[in-house]
């Protein structure tokens, strides 16, 4: 390993203590100025989250975050999604075979009760 990389990964601990104190700051000061206006206080929180986010990103696990990011991206680019009719199609079936399987359990449930109460009573 270089002694660059080796000097980047011992600051990683030291940014994300950074990360965690601006979430906490985000949190607390979004308690503390509950007053204000929220179109301030959402300003404030996306400042703080895009700053830790930056942060977050130059460590080696953000980066490797990142990069599953960008890779899931272009596998959802592949991904071949059912038309409107495929999709109201396999709801129906859904819906069919939930209701049936209702009334199955339906049907067991009164004949079960049935029988208890034949037994009890």
């Amino acid at each position: 390993m270089s002694a660059k990389a080796e000097n980047a990964s011992r600051l990683d601990g030291l940014k994300w203590s950074i990360v965690a104190l601006l979430v906490v700051v985000g949190v607390g000061g979004n308690t503390y100025f509950s007053g204000e206006s929220l179109l301030y206080r959402v300003i404030a929180l996306l400042v703080l989250a895009s700053v830790a986010a930056f942060i977050a990103y130059r460590t080696e696990k953000g980066a490797a975050f990142f990069e599953l990011l960008k890779g899931a991206r272009t596998e959802i680019r592949k991904v071949v999604w059912p038309t409107r009719q495929e999709s109201t199609q396999t709801t129906l079936i859904v819906v069919a075979f939930v209701v049936v399987a209702a009334l199955i359990l339906w049907g067991l449930d009164t004949l079960l009760g049935w029988l208890a109460s034949m037994v009890i009573g």
